[in-house]
């Protein structure tokens, strides 16, 4: 098992260290002792990743770890940079700072992005069919921010402003797409959220969470700036989860979502989409969307030794318009293995294989997922 991380590394990894994959390197990386100090770390690795939604993913991705403060309460604050291209002609910039102040007193969190992105569309709903999937090409401009204050100890109250910049072309004239008069705004427009959050925070570590309890509430409002047919309504989310450890190696987690969104006329791109590498794992980014989105599941953790562990995981999930039907909710499971390359931080490179439903006529839905950092 060794042997073949320090492979997967070796070929995965580039790290600022002219020693790399030299023996005094792979003796770190294998090691069961903690290797970190609260210096800050700077990561490059290639890109390479799979998703059903992109296929191979290739480029590279940075991450730079880093403590605001030496005392031992702050958290860890990470900055993200992500060029990448797949093999579904899709390209993406990503920068995504999340910056932790002295003694946890603010939290700052950031979103620039750009996506060239080539899709699969099935249409509005919890019941699209695989025969009408539809390829559209989106291209998405995206600045987001939010600043978080702490009020008291565990109870925090934030601000939030994102702008986005749809635009869409129709690859498949005469399909769903087209043709269904449910669906608003195909050519894309523009769209600006001002919100406010609450958030309770317990937990032990935003990384790698062994205890402790997290929930997040939000709600932003799209007042009319940009006038025409661009989207005037409101967005609501929660955010739920919670940890237990049972012993040092094994943890339990839970996580509940829901998003909503209000308005007379929505427009498709911004209606919940279920399914992604973090929940409901198994499922097209897509597939299925709708007005709002329910979705929970849990997941155990088990080290087998500090830097290496595995993982199991089920939930289930459903989009709905204005009623929720229980016997409409659909299954996610699978497993995992993560390789903590920081055992400290609890920095990890996470592997997902993923199980959904299965309809009549169609394959089951799954997927596979590489990615870096904990699903939740």
């Amino acid at each position: 098992m060794k042997k073949f991380l320090v492979i997967i590394l070796c070929f995965l990894g580039i790290q600022i260290d002219p020693a790399f994959c030299q023996s005094k390197l792979i003796n770190r990386f294998i090691s069961n002792e903690n290797d970190s100090t609260q210096k800050a770390r700077f990561i490059i690795l290639p890109a390479l990743g799979y998703s059903q939604e992109t296929g191979f993913e290739y480029g590279l991705v940075s991450l730079t770890s880093f403590y605001t403060s030496k005392d031992t309460l702050t958290r860890n604050s990470n900055i993200g940079a992500l060029v990448s291209f797949t093999t579904k002609k899709q390209s993406m910039i990503t920068l995504k700072p999340d910056i932790w102040s002295k003694q946890n007193r603010y939290h700052y969190i950031g979103d620039l992005r750009y996506k060239n992105f080539p899709f699969s569309f099935y249409g509005i709903g919890d019941n699209t069919r695989k025969e009408n999937e539809e390829k559209v090409i989106q291209k998405l401009g995206r600045i987001s921010g939010e600043v978080e204050k702490l009020i008291k100890k565990g109870f925090y109250l934030g601000i939030t402003a994102n702008y986005e910049n749809h635009t869409f072309i129709d690859k498949e004239p005469g399909g769903i797409f087209e043709s269904d008069p449910f669906i608003r705004d195909k050519d894309g427009g523009d769209v600006l959220f001002l919100g406010i959050s609450q958030i309770t925070d317990s937990r032990n570590s935003n990384v790698y969470t062994t205890r402790g309890t997290y929930l997040k509430l939000n709600y932003s409002y799209a007042p009319d700036v940009f006038g025409g047919e661009n989207f005037t309504g409101s967005s609501g989310k929660l955010d739920f989860r919670t940890f237990k450890s049972y012993n040092p190696q094994t943890v339990l987690g839970l996580n509940l979502i829901y998003q909503t969104i209000q308005g007379s006329a929505t427009p498709f791109y911004l209606f919940p989409q279920m399914g992604n590498d973090q929940m409901m794992r198994g499922y097209y980014t897509g597939r299925y969307r709708d007005r709002n989105l329910l979705a929970a599941q849990a997941e155990l953790k088990y080290k087998i030794i500090p830097k290496v562990g595995i993982v199991a995981f089920a939930g289930a999930g459903s989009v709905f318009n204005d009623s929720l039907n229980l016997n409409h909710f659909k299954p996610s499971y699978g497993g995992g293995l993560r390789y903590f390359f920081d055992t400290k931080r609890g920095l990890s490179l996470r592997m997902d294989y993923a199980f959904g439903e299965k309809r009549t006529g169609e394959e089951r839905q799954k997927g596979f997922y590489l990615a870096l950092g904990e699903a939740f």
